[in-house]
């Protein structure tokens, strides 16, 4: 391609207008290392009412919604596109509080951003509302942008489903085999798009979004895997980084490593489960002393295992205590729910709301196996097994629920080098974490902050959940934050919150 037809290529790398990838197939190619440059002068975001899935803040401020049609390849930009959705709610205060626009991120791999413009700004404390203009978007792969499908996902949606938990040489070939089988159906339905839903090509799309909007700098509020977008986008475009709050850090690294740490970290959540549960034995029954709570979590999934009721098996059980044990106001929920398998066999009161096989969950499992599987360097099979047996050690029973990278041993697409996070050339960060998390360990948040020189930790000690700021409701958290965001104030040192303990059983 000549110089001029690239250059004009590039130029309309952020063009508004939608476009449709072509039918030929995509091949995969090596993601370069060097950096792709944005276009200097982008057509501009045009916004129109939302879809009916985005809520309606209340009045009188309003969402509006827009589209992006964006290169699938940054390093190619002149061959197929992705359309990407954005939404925004604007501030609310004056001109000279404004302090431009703050992007923010949900989670994931594969949480929906757009509706999150108006559910996360709502929680936000009054000074941020009226500084910032909320911009939510739809990563690529999800939701409204060009969203992804594996299809069965190796018997992923089949309910029930079997026992995640492998014990014995025979279990573990299948559970490789099933792994496998996922990485397949990812290959034949998503297809040219698995090595471009990387963290690294969203960092690029969110540069467009704030091009597109005529913004001089990004502002952003990443939560749990948003905290790690937020870091690859400070590695890419430093100088382009407003003001950054990386909540529940995900932290360098693999992640396949992530998820085995965060596996290990369910299991003291659990046990803390345990001895909260006994602690209120009048309450639930299921025990006096932590151990009798765990035999009778235990016969709960036993009986599960040996007769599903409804579709609901050992595979569902791990799931439900995995969503219970990310927050502690879901844990009287998970007791009552284990009293009610053992008391009446009915385990309705364990199921989570929502069909875990509906469209949007099938697309959020979809896209957070292709977003882990493009970002850097797979597992191999003896190492899967090796670190399933090395937590087996440590409790029979673990939660491997969020074991999602383990599937990237079977990859189509192999990406020759890890997601590159943090700068020493962005200014300064602000990251938030409980000090007893699961599901991001506090590690994660230690490990960032030395790739990020000059930023500072404000952790909530004595808590035991994810998602912190505008979250927990901690005065100090939330004040110390949104001093930063408001006023650019980053603490002298990190910063400690008094927490607020374990729940009271309701």
């Amino acid at each position: 391609m000549t110089r001029p037809a690239r250059r004009t290529a590039l130029l309309c790398a952020f063009a508004a207008a939608a476009a449709l990838l072509p039918a030929a197939p995509v091949q995969a190619a090596p993601v370069q290392a060097a950096p792709v440059q944005a276009a200097e002068a982008p057509s501009p975001l045009r916004f129109t009412s939302c879809p009916d899935s985005v809520p309606r803040p209340a009045a009188p401020e309003r969402v509006e919604c827009g589209r992006l049609s964006m290169p699938l390849d940054w390093h190619r930009p002149w061959g197929p596109r992705v359309e990407v959705a954005v939404s925004r709610v604007r501030a609310s205060g004056t001109p000279a509080e404004r302090r431009g626009i703050l992007l923010v991120n949900p989670g994931g791999p594969g949480g929906s951003g757009l509706p999150y413009a108006v559910t996360k700004r709502a929680k936000l404390p009054e000074s941020v509302r009226r500084a910032y203009d909320v911009v939510g978007f739809d990563p690529r792969g999800v939701g409204r942008s060009t969203p992804v499908t594996c299809g069965p996902m190796g018997g992923l949606f089949d309910s029930p489903g079997g026992d995640p938990v492998p014990a014995g040489a025979g279990a573990e070939r299948t559970y490789l085999a099933s792994l496998r089988a996922l990485a397949d159906d990812c290959a034949t339905h998503a297809g040219r798009l698995l090595p471009y839903l990387s963290t690294e090509q969203t960092a690029y799309d969110m540069e467009a979004i704030r091009a597109a909007l005529g913004e001089p700098r990004t502002s952003f509020l990443g939560v749990s895997y948003g905290s790690y977008l937020g870091a690859a986008y400070t590695a890419r475009f430093p100088h382009r980084v407003g003001r950054m709050v990386l909540d529940s850090v995900v932290g360098p690294g693999s992640w396949y490593d992530f998820d085995v740490l965060q596996s290990r970290a369910l299991l003291r959540q659990r046990d803390t489960f345990f001895a909260w549960t006994a602690a209120r034995a009048g309450r639930f029954g299921l025990g006096g002393t932590p151990a009798a709570v765990r035999d009778s979590y235990l016969r709960v999934r036993r009986e599960l295992a040996a007769r599903p009721v409804a579709g609901f098996g050992p595979a569902e059980f791990d799931r439900a205590v995995y969503r219970a044990l990310g927050r502690t106001e879901r844990w009287t929920g998970l007791a009552d729910g284990l009293r009610g398998q053992l008391t009446d066999g009915d385990p309705d009161g364990l199921r989570p709301a929502g069909a875990f096989d509906s469209p949007e969950s099938r697309n959020y499992e979809a896209a957070n196996r292709v977003v882990k599987c493009a970002d850097g360097p797979a597992p191999s099979p003896r190492d899967i097994v090796a670190d399933i047996r090395r937590t087996r050690r440590l409790d029979p029973q673990p939660v491997l629920t969020g074991m999602e990278a383990s599937a990237c041993a079977y990859w189509h697409h192999r990406p020759g080098r890890r997601t590159p996070l943090g700068s020493p050339d962005a200014p300064p960060v602000l990251l938030v974490a409980s000090a007893h998390d699961p599901v991001t360990p506090i590690e994660g948040a230690r490990r960032l902050q030395r790739l990020l020189p000059g930023s500072r930790l404000v952790t909530l000690d004595d808590d035991y959940s994810h998602g912190v700021f505008a979250s927990r409701g901690d005065a100090c958290v939330d004040d110390t934050v949104a001093a930063y965001l408001v006023r650019g104030e980053v603490p002298s040192a990190n910063v400690h919150c008094t927490g607020p303990g374990l729940p009271t059983a309701r």
